[in-house]
């Protein structure tokens, strides 16, 4: 079966050069081929496209009708390459990011009015939640995820360490004594994040490796780091939270960094994921590297 754009674009080529023949060397396609294509079209609309005697190709009304259409249609689809080609060189149209809450709220959303200012052609669509999102099916062109990446066919750009502090409040350490070990920890109240393993509700790890699991137990838990800071400058207890969190607030005062005898987890980084494709949009570039640029080597939050 012949391929009916090439067919249409035959078309459009012989009935502006009157010629099978030059409408084939104008395409580098044989006359027996190009007289295929039209005899094709012909048949699948039922109609006569161009009157033919030894000396002379003439168009039909109803080609003539057919050509019309035809060129905006073909004009049409040249537009939506050029399109689509120049969204691989230049930033422009709706970047669809997702990340996790209180990352995206605390240090992208207060980055996008200069994104904004350096590329007036895009405009963010944010989307905040916790979750895993399934950037095919859901539309994503961007997210920006933490820790250790499950191995996927994601392509994944770090563009920043994601590093981690025990903290309580001055008030909670002066009324409890503050833990020197991380065996000490049981005796406080600790305050889990529910949608972790690593620093959960039930069991922190320590060590470079995590190789070391530590019992904790308390009377808050959250599947929000945000609540869980705000609880613990309030007083209620220790928090085990990413420094994306918790910066604002040791440098405040209301909360104080925990020196334990074994060293916080690092988690694998804060990646840029998005789906594989040998050249991505001009816009995912753009950010990508506005945020590498902003984050790397040493992310603002964890700055003296």
């Amino acid at each position: 079966m012949l391929d009916r754009l090439t067919g249409l674009e035959v078309f459009a080529k012989v009935a502006a050069m009157g010629s099978l023949s030059a409408a084939g060397r104008a395409m580098g396609m044989s006359q027996t081929m190009v007289t295929k294509h039209i005899a094709a079209l012909e048949t699948r609309l039922g109609v006569t496209l161009f009157h033919r005697t030894t000396r002379r190709l003439s168009i039909t009304e109803a080609g003539r009708n057919y050509l019309e259409a035809s060129a905006r249609v073909l004009a049409e689809l040249d537009a939506a390459d050029s399109a689509v080609a120049a969204d691989r060189f230049k930033p422009r149209g709706v970047l669809r990011l997702n990340a996790p809450v209180s990352f995206g709220a605390r240090q992208i959303a207060p980055l996008l009015p200069e994104f904004a200012r350096s590329h007036p052609e895009v405009s963010v669509d944010l989307g905040l939640n916790d979750r895993i999102v399934d950037l095919a099916e859901e539309g994503w062109d961007l997210a920006i995820r933490i820790g250790n990446l499950r191995d996927s066919s994601l392509i994944a750009r770090r563009i920043a360490p994601c590093r981690t502090a025990v903290c309580a409040a001055p008030s909670y350490l002066k009324a409890h004594g503050t833990p020197r070990r991380v065996a000490d920890l049981a005796g406080h109240n600790c305050l889990g994040y529910t949608l972790s393993r690593t620093v959960g509700a039930e069991r922190w790890v320590f060590g470079a490796k995590g190789e070391i699991d530590v019992p904790v137990s308390g009377d808050l838990r959250a599947n929000n780091g945000d609540a869980l800071c705000a609880a613990a400058i309030a007083g209620q207890g220790v928090i085990y939270q990413p420094t994306f969190i918790v910066a604002d607030a040791l440098r405040a005062g209301t909360l104080r960094t925990i020196t334990l005898d074994v060293p916080t987890i690092e988690f694998g980084g804060i990646y840029a994921i998005f789906l594989p494709d040998r050249n991505p949009p001009a816009k995912v570039r753009a950010f990508i590297e506005f945020l590498v640029g902003r984050f790397m080597p040493e992310p603002p939050w964890d700055r003296a």
